[in-house]
C-alpha cells in the first residue's frame, strides 16, 4: 500500500480543494501546438499508436463507426452506470475505445475529495503504464459546445497541465461530481461528457472512505469497467 501511495503521489503534481482548486491529471503530457487535423486511415482499431497528430481523426472515425453510449464500472463497493452523452463524440469514442481495450479493468479510484469528486483512470501496475505506451501519447482537446453542467453525478475528465492555453485533457482518467448540487465552478473549464444514470449511492460510499493528506483512499479502489446497453 506504501508504494502505491509513494508513486501515485508522485504523479500527482496538483491537489484540487472542494470548492475551488482545478482538477488535473495525473499522468503528465506536452501540450501540442494547434495544427491543422487530416483524416489518418488505419485498417483496424487494434495497433494503432495514437499520438497528437492521429487521435482525433480517429476518433472521429471511431465515433461514425461505434454508437456505445453506456458502459458500467464494477468495483467491490458496488456498480455504476454512466450514460455518455452523443454530443460530446471524441470523449466518448475516447471512452468507450479505452473501455473495450481494457485500459481500465485494474486502474483506481486513485483520489477523493470529501463532498466533491471521486478520480479514477490512474495506476501503478506496470502491466497498465506498458499498455498506456501501447495506447498511445495523446490529449483530447474541448468537446463541450453544448457545455453540459456539473452536476451531482456528471463524468468529466481532468485537464492535463496547470495552465493549460486550449484546456486539452488527459485521455486515461475521469472524475465524478459528488458534491450537490453540483460543482459548477468546473462549468467552462472541464468537458462533462457523462452521467451517472444508476449507482449514485456507490459513488458516496467511495466519497465517504478513509483517505490519506494526499486525498487518496487508504485502501485501494480497483475498478472495472464494461460496455452495457
Amino acid at each position: 500500500m506504501e508504494y502505491v501511495k509513494m508513486f501515485l503521489g508522485g504523479l500527482m503534481f496538483v491537489q484540487i480543494g472542494c470548492q475551488e482548486k482545478p482538477i488535473k491529471n495525473t499522468i503528465k503530457f506536452k501540450v501540442p501546438e494547434k495544427k491543422q487535423l487530416k483524416k489518418i486511415e488505419h485498417k483496424e482499431e487494434k495497433g494503432v499508436y495514437l499520438n497528437d497528430k492521429n487521435a482525433i481523426p480517429f476518433f472521429y472515425e471511431f465515433a461514425q463507426k461505434n454508437k456505445d453510449n453506456k458502459v458500467r464500472i464494477i468495483t467491490k463497493y458496488g456498480k455504476i452506470d454512466i450514460l455518455l452523452y452523443d454530443n460530446t463524440p471524441y470523449h466518448r469514442a475516447n471512452f468507450v475505445y479505452l473501455t473495450k481495450q481494457k485500459y481500465f479493468d485494474g486502474t483506481m479510484f486513485h483520489r477523493v475529495v470529501p463532498n466533491f469528486i471521486i478520480q479514477g483512470g490512474n495506476s501503478d501496475s506496470r502491466e497498465k503504464m506498458k499498455k498506456r505506451r501501447e495506447i498511445g501519447r495523446y490529449l483530447l482537446p474541448p468537446d463541450n459546445k453544448k457545455r453540459h453542467p456539473h452536476h451531482r453525478g456528471v463524468v468529466s475528465m481532468p485537464s492535463s497541465e496547470i495552465d493549460n492555453p486550449y484546456k486539452l485533457a488527459s485521455p486515461y482518467e475521469f472524475f465524478i461530481v459528488q458534491q450537490s448540487p453540483g460543482a459548477y465552478h468546473l462549468d467552462g473549464h472541464y468537458t462533462a461528457f457523462g452521467e451517472v444514470i444508476d449507482g449514485m449511492d456507490v459513488v458516496d460510499r467511495i466519497n465517504r472512505l478513509e483517505i490519506d493528506n494526499r486525498e487518496m483512499p487508504i485502501n485501494n479502489i480497483y475498478m472495472k469497467i464494461e460496455i452495457i446497453k
